[in-house]
């Protein structure tokens, strides 16, 4: 872990390979359980091109002793305080899954600070305009086991590990939670492209269903599809890390994410 232009001054932000200057900035923000450690190969293989930094919830790996958050809308905020609001180098989004929805809503914060992101990725995740009830987070643990073996995004040795798993099963119910219980809003659309992903055998979440998220900014927006389910991006990270470099270097000069 790196601390390099203030990306390490916050418990919430990571940086795990150094980028050269002026480079376009990428903030990754988890799924439901997930840890920034998760989006280590995307920075290993965007760096140095690609100022990668990425988001680290509360209650988990080395803020494990932290409750953890209790909302998206709180998650959110927490990555938003932790930005320097001094910084002026246009920032990118990468949301995956519930880090969609945490991303939309820093996305909303941000632009209503004067300071709008440059694209934001959304991917695996319905639009907000979709709600659902939703009960894993209810259930017992052995249900809450079966959700996340069942989307495959889990280390399935870490769910046979007895003393791994009963330290993180308190993050992961609460991530499962905070998403489950999301509701947008009201607020005006935003101004940012959309970049809109998902996996065309994904269980959680239809083509048609990632399309509602264009209702929800006056930016472009686009959807790309990939072969595989709900964690289609680690069976198809080459394919999504060129659609993320493609993005970056078409948005201006530098990447158009560069200081």
């Amino acid at each position: 872990m790196v601390d390099r232009s203030g990306a390490g001054h916050s418990l919430w932000l990571r940086s795990f390979h150094e980028a050269k200057p002026g480079m376009p900035r990428l903030l990754c923000l988890p799924h439901a359980g997930g840890s920034a450690g998760f989006f280590f190969a995307f920075s290993q293989a965007l760096s140095p091109a690609v100022d990668v930094r990425v988001v680290q919830y509360p209650g988990r790996q080395d803020r494990i002793a932290e409750t953890p958050a209790a909302s998206v809308q709180e998650l959110a905020q927490g990555v938003f305080s932790a930005l320097d609001e001094r910084d002026e180098t246009p920032l990118a989004l990468f949301g995956h899954s519930m880090g969609a929805v945490v991303g939309f809503e820093l996305a909303r914060l941000l632009e209503a600070a004067g300071r709008p992101p440059a694209v934001v990725f959304l991917s695996g995740r319905r639009g907000p305009s979709i709600e659902r009830i939703e009960t894993v987070h209810q259930g017992d643990d052995a249900r809450l086991i079966e959700e996340v073996t069942k989307l495959d995004g889990t280390d399935s040795a870490l769910l046979q590990d007895e003393d791994l798993l009963q330290l993180i099963l308190p993050a992961l119910r609460a991530d499962y939670r905070a998403v489950e219980t999301y509701r947008r809003t009201p607020g005006p659309r935003l101004r940012s492209p959309f970049v809109v992903m998902t996996g065309d055998a994904d269980p959680r979440v239809t083509p048609d269903e990632a399309r509602t998220w264009f209702q929800e900014t006056d930016g472009p927006s686009e959807l790309h599809e990939y072969p595989g389910g709900h964690f289609y991006l680690t069976e198809q990270q080459q394919a999504v890390l060129d659609r993320i470099q493609a993005t970056l270097r078409r948005l201006g000069p530098g990447g158009g994410a560069a200081a």
